[in-house]
Order: structure tokens, then C-alpha cells, then sequence
């Protein structure tokens, strides 16, 4: 009996120095990676809860890692995410200069941009290109006007008020304006003109125009187009111009645009002769006329001519130097008043008619091209 018991003693004793060294081995500095790659025992070490906690710490730190490493993925990835969503240059987004980046494709590829912008943005480039033989065009067009024998250069709003003081030189200015429109300037301005009589009867400046009834001025403008609304509008610009610019006119494009019957035309030719201000080309129909035959403007976004002075005015700037915007209206009205006429243009003695796309094709018609008429039923045969 006493040998069974020594022979327990002597294994529990043996049980217990195993425990004390894995024990000091599992807090040691050491890995314990080869400890649990050890298969010799892990029957026994799984009874007695040693091994279990060795591979407890083992997958706590698997896991430790791979948390550690999900993040680092996470931060590597975002700054992708923004490089694909930077914007690009604006160059290279307008003019497609260089290579494009990669980013750039991405954008192109998911954008929500409306079917059609980047036509647009061609057409607006292409616009902008000068056309082909324009400064040609323009120095011939120069050559035929060097008479001066049109009436734009005997007659014009910078001709009106030439001796009046510089205030009310410029308010005769932009009467003279507002009296051209759709009026010709032999009605207007000529010795016997609306703006001639205007000023013999002390008519041209604001304070005159203020206190005078309205029939008097319509029978004194007579026979400008439009002349009783004309008359109305003179009115009021005279009384808009004493109570907000002292009898003076306005010194910019946006207060000469909210004078009533005053548009875009009439305020670039006030900025141009009465403050020496250049805002734009001053676009009548002469110039709306002319630039369309040349083929020297486009409606935006297409190839086909501009509908309105507007319009043509937008187009033209677009590529016109401009030290040109001052003088292209006249030398382009005198042109239109003799050569090139709206009706039959005189196609056959212009020297640019070769580098015109547009000549000989409104000529008028030939005698064999008339229609001969046919005889009524009261007309004998």
C-alpha cells in the first residue's frame, strides 16, 4: 500500500514541476510558436488547459493582425478613391491639350454631363478660329471704301452735337442713336434731319426734351421710323437722365441697357462715341449682312448663319482682334451701302467677290430668267 502511494506522490510531483516550466515558458520573452507546433503532447496538454490557452494567445494575435492590416487597406485605398475624382485642369478639359490622364478617362467615362457638351465646347472653339482670308477680305474691303463716298461717312451719331459741350454732346449722341434705328441716315441726320431740328429748336439736351409735349416732338422727328413710340421713349430717357445723371447719360453698358428703347446695338455705338469706352463691336444690320456673306460668323454650337446682330455680335468677337472693333461697323456699313447692297449686291466690280462664298448668288436675275406673263381672259391674243 505504501508503495502505491509513493509511487502517486512520486507522479504528482512530476505533474507539477511540468506545469511550473510551461508555465515560466508562457510568460517568457521567447515565441511560443514552437511550443505549439508541438503534436508530441496535445492530447494531454488539452486536459490540463495549458495548450488551450496557448492557442487562445496565438489566434487573439492572428486576429490582432489581421485588424491592424484591414485599416491600412482601407487608408491605401481612399486616396485612389479621390485621385479618380479630382477635377482636371481646365485647359485640358477645354481644349483637350496633351495626354490625357487616366483620371481624366474615368471621369469622362462616369460623368452626367447631358448628351451634346462636348460638341458644344468644339463649336465654341472652332468659332473662335479666325476665318480663312479674313484679314485679305478686310484689307480689299478698306481699299474700296478709302473714297469715303458712302453716307455713314458724312452722317453719323458722332457727327450729332459736334458743338455742343461734352454733356450734352452726349446726350445728342444717344438721341441720334435711338433715332437711327431703322431709319436711314439721310432721314436723320442730314442738314434738313430729325436731329438737325432737334437742335434748331433747342431740342437736344434732357432739361428741353423734359418740359416739351410729346406731339410736339413726334411732329419735329417726323418721318423717323417708329417715330411716335421714339417720341414716347425720348421722354422718359430725358427724365431717367435729369433725375439720375444730372442731364448726363449713363457711363456704363448695363444702365445704357435699361433705358427704355435702347438694345445692345445702340448702347456698344453710345460706349464707343460718347465716353470713348470700347464694350464691344457696334453690329447693325449692315454688319449682320455683310459678315454672314463672308461666312465670318456661325450660330453657336452649329455651322449655319447667325439670326440676329446679336448673335453676330457674340460670333464675331469671338476671333476679331480688338483694335478692329472700333472701325469694323463703319467701314462695314459703307461697304453695305454701296457694294454690298441687301438687294443685288454689286458682286461683279467688288474685289473680294473670289474669296466670298456667298458671291454672285444673290445677283439679280437675268431678263431670260423672268416669267413671261400670260395674257388674261379680257386680253386679246
Amino acid at each position: 500500500m505504501s508503495h502505491i502511494l509513493l509511487k502517486c506522490c512520486t507522479l504528482a510531483l512530476a505533474n507539477a514541476h511540468i506545469t511550473m516550466s510551461r508555465g515560466r515558458a508562457a510568460f517568457s520573452s521567447k515565441p511560443i510558436l514552437p511550443t505549439l507546433q508541438s503534436k508530441t503532447s496535445g492530447n494531454e496538454e488539452s486536459s490540463n488547459g495549458i495548450s488551450g490557452s496557448g492557442v487562445r494567445v496565438f489566434v487573439r494575435k492572428k486576429r490582432v493582425k489581421m485588424e491592424d492590416e484591414t485599416p491600412e487597406k482601407g487608408i491605401k485605398a481612399e486616396p485612389q478613391e479621390l485621385k479618380i475624382r479630382e477635377l482636371p485642369d481646365i485647359e485640358e478639359f477645354t481644349y483637350g491639350k496633351g495626354k490625357r490622364s487616366s483620371h481624366l478617362r474615368k471621369l469622362e467615362s462616369t460623368s452626367n454631363e447631358p448628351p451634346g457638351g462636348t460638341e458644344i465646347i468644339s463649336s465654341i472653339r472652332l468659332a473662335a478660329e479666325p476665318p480663312a482670308n479674313w484679314e485679305k477680305v478686310l484689307e480689299g474691303i478698306r481699299k474700296m471704301r478709302s473714297s469715303e463716298d458712302a453716307p455713314v461717312d458724312s452722317m453719323g451719331c458722332e457727327k450729332a452735337g459736334s458743338s455742343l459741350p461734352p454733356k450734352e454732346r452726349r446726350f445728342a449722341v444717344l438721341v441720334s442713336s435711338l433715332l437711327s434705328s431703322q431709319t436711314k441716315d439721310n432721314v436723320t441726320h442730314v442738314n434738313a434731319g430729325a436731329i438737325q431740328r432737334l437742335l434748331q429748336k433747342g431740342l437736344l439736351v434732357a432739361d428741353s426734351i423734359d418740359k416739351a409735349d410729346e406731339e410736339t416732338i413726334k411732329s419735329v422727328i417726323y418721318p423717323v421710323g417708329f417715330y411716335s413710340r421714339k417720341a414716347t421713349n425720348l421722354k422718359k430717357i430725358a427724365k431717367i437722365c435729369l433725375t439720375k445723371y444730372d442731364g448726363d447719360i449713363p457711363s456704363s453698358l448695363e444702365e445704357l441697357l435699361l433705358l427704355p428703347g435702347i438694345g445692345p446695338k445702340m448702347a456698344h455705338l453710345v460706349m464707343n462715341v460718347a465716353w470713348d469706352n470700347v464694350q464691344g463691336i457696334c453690329v447693325d444690320t449692315h454688319v449682320h449682312r455683310i459678315c454672314n456673306r463672308l461666312g465670318w460668323v456661325s450660330g453657336r454650337g452649329t455651322k449655319q448663319k447667325t439670326s440676329s446682330p446679336e448673335q453676330t455680335r457674340e460670333s464675331l468677337q469671338l476671333w476679331l482682334p480688338k483694335e478692329e472693333w472700333v472701325s469694323i461697323n463703319p467701314l462695314l456699313v459703307g461697304f453695305g451701302q454701296t457694294i454690298c447692297t441687301p438687294l443685288r449686291p454689286r458682286c461683279g466690280i467688288c474685289s473680294v467677290s473670289d474669296l466670298c462664298p456667298s458671291a454672285f448668288k444673290e445677283a439679280s436675275p437675268s431678263p431670260s430668267s423672268k416669267k413671261t406673263r400670260k395674257p388674261g381672259r379680257d386680253e386679246k391674243l
